[in-house]
């Protein structure tokens, strides 16, 4: 299920605006990432010299498993990445870097002159901290500064398993920085996920009424709805009886799950008999995991409806 990213600039500006009203960050993930995971160990710190507005001229430090979440999510094309951290009621964090647009993160890249939207330009990389206090909101109107990606591994569709990064941030015009590092390690990206179906090769066929039942399995790799749709005709002297269909099945990995539909033609003047008849079918499903969806494409098959 491929799904195209989210610009990360938008995201930049989602994020803004959501910081400022605090709570709706807490646990919802950003669109055009993966799906939140608590990191396997991680740690974020940052600090300041008297002046500077985000950290008030205190330091902070907060580590994976002593915080209710620790999360790094990338945008899918790996050109921007998200840490979040929720220490506790009233307390959050956000980290957004990008590099220029059309660009990966690059390990070993320092990315200079990096603003947050809309300041920041498509040629330049992008840098946002902020969050909420305590209750109090700390959020910049405008910035400029620097980060460095000294570590980054990514697995399937920019999930990122690795990260070291240090960044330097200058809100609202002021000339003390803000100085932090990130550090975390994800859990193993989980497993893309595969779909299969099947299509029983024999149907019923109820005389005279011209229902049909027809059907097959489904199989996954992880749990998933998995959407069915596809369509049987069957060509007769006196016309082509056709219907199309579509229906849901809950797939669990292990034993293939069994799906079926009854229908009758949708053609006026026409009804299903047994004999011969061609059956269409497409199997989806969206990756609990990452923005994608799984899709089989469309299978063609014969199959042979014997009178129920």
């Amino acid at each position: 299920m491929t799904r195209s990213t989210t610009p990360r600039r938008v995201l930049a500006r989602t994020v803004g605006v959501v910081a400022a009203l605090a709570v709706a960050l807490a646990v919802a993930p950003l669109a055009g990432t993966a799906q939140a995971y608590s990191a396997a160990s991680g740690t974020l710190s940052f600090s300041g010299d008297a002046g500077e507005p985000i950290s008030g001229g205190q330091s902070y430090a907060y580590t994976a498993g002593a915080v209710q979440m620790f999360d790094v999510q990338g945008s899918t094309d790996g050109n921007s990445l998200t840490v979040a951290v929720d220490a506790e009621q009233g307390t959050l964090w956000r980290l957004i870097v990008a590099a220029p647009d059309g660009q990966k993160l690059t390990e070993g890249t320092t990315y200079t002159g990096a603003k947050q939207w809309p300041d920041a330009q498509p040629e330049d990389p992008e840098l946002v901290f902020s969050g909420t206090d305590n209750g109090t909101e700390k959020w910049c109107n405008t910035n400029s500064g620097s980060f460095t990606i000294e570590h980054i591994a990514f697995g399937p569709y920019g999930y990122v398993s690795e990260l070291d990064a240090t960044f330097e941030q200058y809100c609202n015009g002021s000339t003390v920085p803000l100085r932090g590092a990130v550090h975390a390690v994800m859990p193993e990206p989980p497993a893309e996920l595969a779909l299969g179906m099947t299509v029983d090769p024999e149907g019923t066929a109820e005389v005279p009424e011209g229902r049909i039942t027809v059907g097959g399995t489904v199989t996954c790799n992880k749990p998933a709805s998995v959407s069915l749709a596809g369509q049987v005709f069957q060509i007769q002297k006196k016309g082509t009886p056709g219907a199309s269909y579509q229906t849901t099945v809950a797939c669990t990995p292990g034993a293939p799950v069994p799906w079926s539909v009854s229908l009758t033609s949708q053609e006026p003047g026409t009804s299903f008999q047994p004999g011969t008849a061609t059956m269409r079918s497409r199997a989806r499903a969206d990756d609990r995991d990452y923005p994608v969806t799984a899709d089989t494409g469309q299978q063609e098959t014969q199959i042979t409806l014997s009178k129920s």
